[in-house]
């Protein structure tokens, strides 16, 4: 039985045939096939068939890994159907179950250990067994088709980088946060020498560019800022130079202040290209993603995820919640509500929905961008030049998913808020305002100047509108006295009641104390801090209550009021005279009691005395 050999290279098909027919049952196979010699000795070439092009070799590589029979491997085996009885060698197992397959070959094909030296020694002296083939050549082609086949398999395209756009996205984060720090740096910095500056020009670039272009504010009057800056805001930064009111700096304070203002051009220009370039990035390896939620979202998630095949491969419920993990599980760890929405939320989508719409919206945006992502990471966009006859589809062809289902969504949301949308590729702030990235370039802030109207007013002024026209009053309203009057003669019988009412709660106290001469009515009796009474002037006592108006009420009350008060007060003493005269015949006769009790107790013992002596 005849023995031929398959063997696939870099450079094409070679079929070699066997000289002797148990070439594979020798044990000495191996020594024999050490040299080139020896392998010449043992094989012959029958047929080579050359690849005709890198794309054919990696087409036909290719195949060979999937075990495939392409038409070009086919051909070359048609040179077989006239052998009745033969055996064909080949690497793989299962590309020999699939070339026993074909129509019209009687061959039986064998992949197994003891082939393993044979093709081995072949893949030694390859140049030796095929004439005209250098092994330069050879060692050229195999890395080449290599690098192909790799790129091959894992569906490597240089068009569909999306390392580039991780690395880009944080780059230009870290560029904001260090403009922002350097920008306010030249402020606080330039602003010792001229202060007045910060307020009317409020773009960092701008600002940075008068630095280098002025230097010190003296020479504001003879330097020309048409070039950065309009002819007002010129205008109002060299009126403001004359006046400034900022201290005297030197050459070398100056040097330094330009040299930092120059970072800030040269940040601010490379931020803009780094911009450009991550949106033509996001363009090309993910326009379904773009035409969604813009660049700078899609490139964040794709950054949070790692890369666009992992956010392709994650759900639509992964992605609406992407970059909010740590409210997510703080939220199933405390039973609380799960978050709506991670890095999503900045698409200009939900920042035009209100506040009760923006998790619907968010959930239908992800279900769209999970379905665009599978799109951009699946396709054969990138790979359409390396062999395959597909030609490149257009832009608006690519990123046709991401535009409908964008239309979908802008007339669902439009349904929901009844209002009409801003147009796609607009900037949307939190709140669903227009943020312009410009807005307020140029703004002019003039300081507050003083309100002459917004001083203190008299009692007597009407309340004023917004216009200065007096606001009117009510028809129905009356104004609510202060101060109430009343009669005199009702008030002092009040008054003469309530001292009436105060002396006799004071008289009722069963206190032991006897009060300090109670007939005379021209001294007054007060505690001092240590508890003994003293004696005051009657009218020291009565000069802080000049001022009361319920004194003056009683001075002016009727004779028979006072009368009456003075027979009042005498009754209460009387009763107060019977109630001590009680109190003293109590305690007497508890006295008389006492010492009746203590001689009975004395007279007792005496008399057991007696008794017990009788």
């Amino acid at each position: 039985m005849t023995l031929f050999i398959l063997t696939e290279t870099s450079a094409g098909y070679a079929l070699l045939k066997a000289k002797d027919k148990k070439l594979l049952k020798r044990d000495d196979l191996a020594e024999e096939a050490a040299s080139a010699e020896g392998v010449c000795s043992l094989l012959k070439l029958k047929q080579f068939k050359k690849f005709d092009s890198a794309s054919s070799a990696l087409e036909e590589a290719a195949a060979l890994t999937e075990s495939k029979v392409t038409p070009m491997l086919s051909s070359l085996l048609d040179d077989l159907k006239e052998e009745k009885k033969a055996t064909l060698a080949v690497a793989d197992p299962k590309l020999g179950t699939a070339i026993a397959k074909l129509p019209g070959l009687s061959i039986s094909p064998v992949a197994d250990s003891t082939t393993a030296d044979l093709y081995r020694a072949i893949r030694e002296h390859l140049p030796s067994l095929i004439p005209g083939l250098m092994p330069q050549e050879i060692s050229t082609m195999s890395l080449g088709l290599s690098h192909s086949l790799s790129r091959h398999k894992l569906k490597f395209s240089p068009d569909k980088v999306d390392t580039m756009i991780i690395q880009a996205i944080a780059l230009l984060d870290d560029l904001d946060k260090e403009l922002n720090t350097y920008a306010m740096r030249v402020k606080e910095w330039y602003g010792w020498h001229f202060p007045e500056m910060a307020r009317i020009i409020n773009d960092n670039l701008a600002y940075s560019r008068v630095i280098l272009a002025m230097g010190m504010r003296n020479n504001a009057a003879n330097t020309d800022l048409s070039d950065v800056l309009p002819e007002e805001i010129e205008g109002a930064v060299k009126a403001a130079a004359e006046i400034s009111m900022g201290t005297e700096i030197t050459d070398e304070d100056l040097e330094n202040i330009q040299a930092l203002a120059e970072q800030v051009v040269g940040f601010t220009e490379y931020r803009q290209q780094l911009s450009s370039y991550l949106s033509a990035r996001m363009q090309a390896i993910a326009p379904n993603l773009t035409a969604l939620v813009g660049e700078l979202v899609g490139a964040r998630l794709i950054a949070h995820a790692g890369s666009l095949m992992n956010l392709a491969k994650s759900p639509a419920s992964t992605i609406q919640i992407l970059g909010a993990e740590k409210a997510l599980f703080r939220a199933l760890k405390t039973k609380h509500d799960t978050p709506k929405y991670g890095l999503i939320y900045h698409a200009s989508l939900i920042g035009q929905a209100s506040g009760k719409n923006k998790g619907k919206i968010a959930r239908m945006l992800a279900t769209k961008t999970a379905l665009g992502l599978r799109v951009d990471a699946l396709s054969e966009w990138g790979t359409a030049g390396e062999g395959s006859a597909k030609d490149e589809p257009t832009e608006e062809e690519k990123s046709a998913t991401g535009v409908q289902g964008r239309i979908a969504l802008e007339r669902r949301l439009r349904g929901m808020e009844g209002k009409p949308l801003k147009p796609s590729g607009v900037a949307i702030g939190p709140g669903g305002q227009k943020a312009d990235a410009q807005a307020g370039k140029w703004e002019i802030k003039e300081a507050r100047k003083y309100n002459p109207d917004a001083d203190g007013i008299s009692a007597d002024a009407k309340p004023m509108t917004n216009g200065g026209v007096e606001a009117p009053t009510k028809a129905g309203s009356k104004k609510r006295k202060i101060v109430e009057e009343v009669d005199d003669a009702p008030s002092s019988k009040k008054a003469a009641k309530a001292t009436a009412a105060a002396a006799s709660s004071s008289d009722d106290s069963d206190s032991d104390e006897d009060m300090a001469d109670e007939g005379d009515g021209n001294l007054v009796t007060k505690t001092n801090l240590n508890g003994t009474a003293e004696r005051a002037d009657p009218s020291k006592a009565a000069a802080p209550n000049a001022a009361k108006p319920a004194s003056a009420d009683i001075e002016g009350g009727d004779k028979a009021a006072k009368k009456a008060a003075k027979e009042e007060k005498k009754k209460l003493k009387a009763e107060k005279a019977a109630r001590k005269a009680e109190r003293a015949e109590r305690r007497a006769s508890k006295g008389d009691k006492k010492r009746k009790g203590d001689e009975d107790g004395a007279e007792e013992p005496k008399k057991k005395k007696k008794k017990s002596s009788s």
